[in-house]
């Protein structure tokens, strides 16, 4: 695993895990949900070590989850209302997609998972939030067992 920090230059993720941008789109468009210009696609390389989690975090815009390498990824979404997950990697689903302002979190079946995000329209942390106070209390409330992720 640090061979591949090293390999890709990640860093650490306020979410969690380790990132790095490696495609930030040249043409730019109007976010329908922030009416802001944002470059048309984003992707990052996005990685987590055992024991750790990508925390409950939404972005305004659809995300698309990219299995690498290593163990299979376990992608969880709150919508709202109810908490879903499912694998991506091998012997599974290679891509998942998360809708624009759902919440997601993420943690890796084994030693590491390496992953891509690819957001469109592009990522811009301005459209990037975790759980405010109430939003986690309520979470953790009515959702035990999750509360790692927060």
């Amino acid at each position: 695993m640090e061979e591949l920090i090293k390999r890709y230059d990640l860093s650490p993720h306020p979410e969690g895990g380790y990132f790095k941008e490696v495609y930030r789109s040249a043409l730019k468009v109007v976010s329908p949900e922030t009416g802001s210009p944002r470059h048309a696609v984003t992707q990052i390389y996005f990685l987590l070590a055992a024991g750790q989690v990508s925390r409950f975090h939404r972005v305004a815009h659809d995300e698309i989850w990219h299995f690498y390498e290593g163990a299979p990824l376990t992608l969880i979404r709150y919508d709202g209302k109810t908490v879903s997950s499912r694998i991506i990697g091998p012997g599974e689903d290679y891509t998942a997609v998360i809708p624009g302002n759902v919440w997601q979190a993420a943690e890796s079946t084994g030693a590491y998972t390496l992953v891509g995000c690819t957001v469109a329209p592009g990522f811009d942390f301005s459209d990037f939030s975790f759980f405010d106070e109430k939003e986690a209390e309520a979470f953790k409330a009515g959702y035990k067992g999750y509360e790692r992720f927060i």
